[in-house]
C-alpha cells in the first residue's frame, strides 16, 4: 500500500490518538548516511514532543536489517508474544520487499501473517519494490481470490490509501512522495493485473503471430528456463494434454512476489453455463423461445488457446515490469524534506527541523544522488546547487527559502539589517549578529569547499568543482588558479590566511571580482548570479549562526556529518584488537572476512554524527576529520591522474586505489564514492578540452574505482554515472501533454466512428454497402492511428535514460561468473569483491551496459 503526499500526516495523527502509557516503542530503522540520519532527527524531535515512545536503529546494510528483523521486529509480532507495533524505515528497504527481509510474511493457520506490526516506509531511492507499494496489505494474504468474493470496503483502492483508511493490522505502507500517483499507471495496471490471475505453468513456449507473442516477452520468458521445440512425435502426447485440459482449473495463490509472479484470479466458470443462457447475439436461448431457430452456436476456444491466451497476457505485463526494473537506479525527493512536509502538516514546524531539511538536502549532490543515480552533476550558470535535481530540485530549495524567510523575518528594529546579513550585497556571513542569534539566512555561497574554517586559496583548491575545471592536479592547473587570483587582486599571502581574517574589503568585493574574472577560465557557475525579479535568488545557500560560537552553511554540515560517518572523529583505522592498523606490518592477517566488525564500527559513527547535529562543541571538534578526507580525496585523485592510473574500457573507466598514505580512508563505501565524483568529473573535463565534448554525447563515460580493503581481503567497487544529473523536466511535461493529447483525438474518433454507426442503422440501404462503407472508415481510422504514432520522442527525453545501471550489471556478472561478491549495501552500485577476483568480475562488467 501506498500513502499519497495529500494524506501525509493521516497515520502520524492515528498513531497520537492511540498512544498511550502502555503501548509499544516505535521502532525507527535508519540507514547511515546524512540524508536519513537528518530526517531521523526530524521524526524523533516530533515523536518527543507528542511523548511517542521510540527506539532508534542504525542498520548499515541488508545483512544487517534481516539481523535487525530478526532480533527485534519478529518479537514484536503476536504469534511471538509481542502486541504489534509501528515500525518505521527511513533510508532502508525501498528496493527489496521489505515484509520477506524483516521476516513478516509467513503464512500459517489463516493469522496475521505482519503479526500487528506495521511498516512506514520512506526512502528516496528507487525503482520501488511494487510489492511494497500496490501489496502489503496483509489480509489480501489470508484471502483467496474467488468469483464469489464480497468486494471489500473502499479504504484502499489499487495500493492507495483513502482517507476513510484506519490502521486495523500490520503491512507495509509507503510514504509517496507524488511520483507513484504521477508516473507509475502503467506498472500499477501490469502489477494489479499480475496479481489478480490465476497460476499458468509457463514452460517457455513461443507465442505465434496469431496469438499475440512478442519478441520482447521472448526475452523475458528467456531468463527464467530454456525454450523447447516440440517435435512430431510430440503431437500424441499434446492431444492426451489438450483432453486433460477440458478439466484443467488454474491452482490459486495467495501471494505474488514482486518480480512479477502471477498471483491468484477469480475462478473461470464453465463455458457450458454460458451456452445455456444466452446466444451470441444476445437473444433468448432455444428453451426460452422455441418458435425462433437459433442460430448455431459459438463454439467456445479450447483450454489449450484459453492457456495461450492468458500467457500472452501475463508476459505483455511481465514485459513492463520487466523494463521498470532494468531501467536503473535515481533518487527521488529526499526523505528529509519528505519528513518536514510531515510537520508543516501538523503544524510543528520551526527553525530546528528546517535547518535539518536543508542539511539533508543539501547533502545529497555531495554524493552524487541526482535523478538519474550516482553520478556527477550536470551544474547550470546559476551556481551553488542550482544543478542538483533540475528543475525538481530547484522547486524544493525554492520551497524551502521561501520558509527560510517565513520562520526567520527581518528585525523591524535594524535599519540596515538586510545589508547587515549580506543578502543585498552578496556578501557571506561569518558570524551571528548577537551572542543569541540562532536564524537561518540567504547567503550567495560559492562553490568553495568549508570557507569558513579555511584559507581562501585552501577551500578554492579542494574545490571539485574548481578543481575539476582548472586541472588543479597539474602544475598548470596551480597556475591558472594563481592568475585567476592575482586579476581578482588578492595575493597569496592574504589568501592563504584564515578566511575570517582576511581584509574586510577583499571580502566584501570578493563575490563581484569572482563574476567579473571567472568566466575566463569557464567557470560559470563558481558563485550565484545576482538576485533578480525574475528569478528571484537561484541557486543562493544556507547558512545558520549559533550566537558568536560559530556560523555554518549547509554544505559545511553535510562535509562534517559524512566525514564522521565515513571515517570517525578520530580518523584512525584499528584492527580487531583495538590497535591502529599497520598496512606495512610482514605479520598481519586477514580479519573480519564477512565484515561484521566493520559493521559495528560504522554504527558507533552514527551515534557520534547523531550527536554532532545537534550540538555544536561536537560539530566543531569533528570539523579536522572533514578537512583531512578532502585532503585525501586531493591527494588520492591527483595520485591517479598524475601516474595515468586511469584505464579507458569499452563502457566504462576504471581504476583502483591499493597503495598510498590514505587507502583506508577509502573502504567506506560513501568516501569512495567522493573520490570517484571527483576523479569522475575530472577525466570528463579533460576529456572535453582534448575533443571538444565529453564522451556519451557530452555527458562523460561512466567511472568504476576499487579501493582495497586489505584488513579484509577485498575490494570495494563503486560504479557512478558519467553525468546527466538534470532531467529536463519541461520535455518530459510536453510530452505528458502530447500523449494526452492524442489519447483525446483518439476517443474523439472512437466517438465520430460510434456515431456513425448508429446513423448507419437507421438508413435504410444494402448490408453490402454498409459493410463497404464501414471497412473504408475503419481503414481510415487505422491511418490515422498510425500517423499518430510516428513522431516518436528524442531519446535522450525517454524516461530512464542515462540512469545509472551499475546495480543491475553487478547482478548480471554474479549470475554469470564463479565469483565471491557480497552485494550488501543499499546504495546498488556499490559492490566487495574478493581480492583474487576482481580481475576477472572486471572483465566481464565491461560487457555490460552499465547507462540506461
Amino acid at each position: 500500500m501506498y500513502l499519497p503526499r495529500t494524506l501525509i500526516s493521516h497515520l502520524y495523527q492515528h498513531l497520537m490518538r492511540t498512544n498511550h502509557s502502555q503501548s509499544p516503542p516505535v521502532l525507527i530503522l535508519v540507514s547511515l548516511e546524512p540524508d536519513a540520519l537528518c530526517a531521523c532527527r526530524i521524526l524523533t524531535a516530533l515523536f518527543r514532543r507528542d511523548y511517542i515512545p521510540h527506539k532508534i536503529q542504525p542498520v548499515s546494510g541488508y545483512n544487517d536489517l534481516a539481523n535487525a528483523g530478526e532480533q527485534l521486529v519478529q518479537p514484536m509480532k503476536v504469534q511471538s508474544g509481542g502486541s504489534g507495533g509501528i515500525v518505521v524505515c527511513l533510508g532502508v528497504g525501498g528496493m527489496v520487499d521489505v515484509s520477506t527481509v524483516l521476516g513478516l510474511d509467513n503464512i500459517s493457520d489463516g493469522e496475521d501473517p505482519s503479526g500487528g506490526v506495521q511498516v512506514w516506509l520512506i526512502d528516496a531511492r528507487r525503482p520501488w519494490n511494487l510489492g511494497n507499494v500496490f501489496a502489503g496489505r496483509p489480509e489480501d494474504a489470508l484471502q483467496p481470490v474467488n468469483g464469489n468474493a464480497r468486494p471489500r470496503a473502499s479504504d484502499v483502492v489499487d495500493g492507495q490509501i483513502q482517507s476513510s483508511y484506519k490502521p486495523r493490522q500490520g503491512g507495509v505502507i509507503v510514504y509517496d512522495d507524488g511520483d507513484i500517483d504521477e508516473e507509475m499507471a502503467t506498472e500499477r495496471e501490469a502489477f494489479l493485473s499480475l496479481l489478480k490471475m490465476p497460476d499458468v505453468e509457463d514452460d517457455g513456449e513461443v507465442l505465434d503471430d496469431s496469438d499475440g507473442g512478442s519478441e520482447t516477452a521472448a526475452s523475458v520468458n528467456g531468463e527464467r528456463r530454456s525454450k523447447k521445440r516440440k517435435s512430431w512425435s510430440d503431437r500424441d502426447v499434446d492431444d492426451q494434454e489438450e483432453e486433460d485440459e477440458e478439466n484443467y482449473r488454474p491452482r490459486q495463490r495467495r501471494r505474488s512476489n514482486s518480480t512479477g509472479t502471477v498471483g491468484s484470479s477469480p475462478t473461470r466458470q464453465p463455458w457450458q453455463q454460458r451456452r445455456g443462457s444466452r446466444s451470441s447475439n444476445g437473444s433468448p436461448s432455444p428453451s426460452q423461445s422455441p418458435r425462433s431457430s437459433p442460430p448455431p452456436p459459438l463454439q467456445p476456444p479450447s483450454p489449450r488457446k484459453l492457456r495461450r491466451r492468458l500467457l500472452r497476457i501475463r508476459r505483455k505485463h511481465e514485459v513492463v515490469l520487466h523494463k521498470y526494473y532494468s531501467k536503473g537506479a535515481t533518487y527521488s525527493e529526499p526523505i528529509s524534506s519528505l519528513l518536514y512536509s510531515l510537520a508543516e502538516d501538523l503544524g510543528r514546524e520551526d527553525n530546528d527541523l528546517l535547518w535539518l531539511a536543508i542539511v539533508g538536502v543539501s547533502s545529497l549532490e555531495l554524493y552524487g544522488r541526482s535523478m538519474t543515480g550516482v553520478g556527477i552533476s550536470t551544474s547550470l550558470d546559476a551556481g551553488g546547487s542550482a544543478g542538483w535535481g533540475g528543475q525538481r530540485g530547484e522547486r524544493i530549495r525554492q520551497v524551502l527559502r521561501d520558509e527560510v524567510r517565513r520562520l526567520n523575518p527581518p528585525d523591524p528594529k535594524e535599519a540596515n539589517g538586510e545589508r547587515t546579513r549580506g543578502e543585498t550585497y552578496g556578501v557571506i556571513p561569518c558570524h551571528g549578529l548577537s551572542p543569541t542569534d540562532t536564524s537561518i539566512q540567504l547567503s550567495p555561497e560559492p562553490r568553495f569547499l568549508l570557507i569558513r574554517h579555511w584559507s581562501l586559496y585552501e577551500s578554492m583548491l579542494h574545490s571539485p568543482y574548481l578543481a575539476a575545471r582548472l586541472h588543479i592536479w597539474s602544475d598548470v592547473g596551480r597556475k591558472r588558479l594563481h592568475k585567476l587570483l592575482a586579476k581578482m587582486g588578492v595575493s597569496l599571502s592574504q589568501c592563504k590566511q584564515s578566511y575570517t581574517h582576511m581584509d574586510m574589503e577583499l571580502k566584501r568585493g570578493l563575490r563581484q571580482s569572482l563574476l567579473k574574472y571567472a568566466p575566463m577560465y569557464g567557470l560559470d557557475g563558481l558563485v550565484p548570479p545576482p538576485a533578480s525579479a525574475g528569478r528571484g535568488k537561484e541557486g543562493w545557500g544556507f547558512v545558520r549562526s549559533w550566537g558568536w560560537k560559530a556560523c555554518l552553511s549547509a554544505i559545511d554540515v553535510g562535509v562534517i556529518v559524512g566525514a564522521v560517518l565515513e571515517v570517525g572523529k578520530s580518523g584512525i583505522h584499528t584492527d580487531a584488537t583495538g590497535k591502529p592498523y599497520d598496512r606495512h606490518d610482514p605479520k598481519r592477517e586477514i580479519v573480519d572476512e564477512d565484515g561484521s566488525l566493520e559493521n559495528q564500527a560504522w554504527v558507533e559513527r552514527f551515534w557520534e554524527a547523531y550527536d554532532a547535529l545537534g550540538n555544536i562543541e561536537a560539530l566543531k571538534a569533528a570539523l579536522p576529520t572533514a578537512l583531512h578526507l578532502q585532503r585525501a580525496i586531493l591527494r588520492t585523485g591527483t595520485s591517479l591522474i598524475e601516474k595515468r592510473q586511469i584505464r579507458h574500457l569499452r563502457a566504462f573507466r576504471m581504476a583502483v586505489v591499493k597503495e598510498g598514505p590514505d587507502v583506508q580512508l577509502f573502504t567506506h563505501p560513501a568516501a569512495l564514492t567522493k573520490l570517484a565524483l571527483w576523479v569522475g568529473e575530472a577525466v570528463a573535463e579533460q576529456e572535453r578540452d582534448q575533443r571538444g565534448k565529453a564522451g556519451k554525447g557530452g555527458k562523460g563515460m561512466p567511472l568504476v574505482l576499487a579501493g582495497l580493503n586489505e584488513k579484509r581481503g577485498v575490494y570495494v567497487v563503486v560504479g557512478t554515472g558519467g553525468g546527466g544529473g538534470v532531467i529536463d523536466l519541461a520535455a518530459r511535461e510536453r510530452r505528458r501533454q502530447k500523449i494526452e493529447a492524442k489519447a483525446k483525438r483518439k476517443e474523439e474518433r472512437t466517438q465520430e466512428r460510434e456515431r456513425k454507426r448508429e446513423e448507419r442503422k437507421e438508413r435504410q440501404g444494402s448490408a453490402d454497402g454498409n459493410d463497404e462503407e464501414e471497412e473504408e472508415e475503419e481503414s481510415e481510422e487505422a491511418d490515422e492511428d498510425d500517423s499518430d504514432d510516428d513522431g516518436d520522442e528524442d531519446p535522450l527525453t525517454e524516461k530512464g535514460y542515462g540512469r545509472n545501471r551499475f546495480g543491475n550489471a553487478f547482478q548480471e556478472v554474479v549470475d554469470e561468473i564463479n565469483a565471491r561478491v557480497r552485494i550488501d549495501s543499499f546504495e546498488h552500485c556499490v559492490v566487495e569483491v574478493k581480492k583474487e577476483d576482481l580481475s576477472g568480475f572486471l572483465e566481464n562488467l565491461s560487457m555490460k551496459a552499465v547507462i540506461g
